[in-house]
């Protein structure tokens, strides 16, 4: 019987507004969730980061921590680039930063999550050709990241935030019909519970394609604080052999240790029965 794997969201610095819920270093981030009970930590970070990887290896065969995730936002947030862009140069620097993402989590064994840095179609605009740029610089990018054994993962957002890949479906659909090898969804529990129907078909329909799961209550705080079924969730996980990161990324509420701690509870507590018992034996 497997045993899950539990991450949680950190970030150098980051405002109560978002779900972060470790802030500081790396390598404090580390110990801290070795601290609170986690198995991995999901890094927020830029793509020009100079990091000490011989200290950030170091900490983690101290701890027994991983790093779960590199997490890709702040290339479109900060660095405003994305890889749909009507501007070459820009929709060429997503690239370029996301080829230095990858190799970052080359070194680190982790994998990669692609978010807000795909970009939005313009109001207004061709959708099939933004659509069309997205894909070719996504198959650049995969084969990039598979060469250096690392995952990408395309992260489903709820409509309000993007407006493209707000369903699994449409991304799975968007990944086959382009041919796209190499990437995998990132599903999201507060997301799905705006786009989809019913979570948990859409974990059955998306059996061996899910690369990644973000775990938060229908209000993004700490799974268990609202009213989410994580039970039924992690259930339809399990069915279809997921083998992943549970990671927990929800708002720092009512404070960052109160979340990470209440939110690793319940879902450990939400684990299937037989799960349970092989992790106890």
């Amino acid at each position: 019987m497997k045993e899950w794997k539990y991450a949680v969201s950190s970030a150098d610095e980051a405002p109560d507004t978002a779900p972060i819920l470790l802030k500081g270093s790396i390598l404090d981030n580390l110990r801290e969730a070795a601290r609170l009970g986690y198995d991995a930590i999901e890094v927020h970070l830029r793509e020009t980061e100079e990091l000490d990887y011989d200290a950030i290896n170091r900490t983690m065969e101290e701890t027994g921590v991983r790093i779960s995730m590199i997490v890709t936002g702040r290339l479109n947030t900060e660095g405003k680039c994305n890889l749909m862009d009507e501007v070459p140069y820009v929709a060429a620097a997503a690239v370029e930063g996301m080829k230095l993402y990858i190799d970052m989590a080359s070194r680190l064994e982790a994998g990669i999550v692609i978010g807000w840095v795909k970009g939005n179609v313009p109001p207004g605009k061709n959708r099939d050709k933004y659509m069309a740029r997205l894909a070719r610089n996504l198959r650049i990018l995969a084969e990039y990241a598979q060469e250096r054994d690392v995952r990408l993962n395309l992260e489903v957002i709820n409509r309000y935030e993007v407006n493209v890949f707000t369903t699994a479906q449409e991304t799975m659909e968007f990944l086959d019909r382009n041919g796209i090898k190499n990437c995998y969804l990132h599903l999201d529990t507060f997301h799905m519970g705006i786009d989809e129907t019913n979570p948990v078909e859409t974990i059955r329909a998306c059996k061996g394609r899910i690369g990644y799961m973000h775990f938060a209550d229908n209000s993004r705080k700490y799974p268990g604080s609202g009213m989410i079924d994580f039970g039924r969730i992690l259930e339809a996980l399990d069915e279809v052999g997921y083998e992943g990161y549970l990671a927990v990324e929800c708002l720092p509420w009512p404070d960052s240790e109160t979340a990470a701690v209440r939110g690793l509870e319940h879902l450990k507590a939400k684990e299937p029965r037989e799960m349970k018992m092989a992790s106890s034996s």
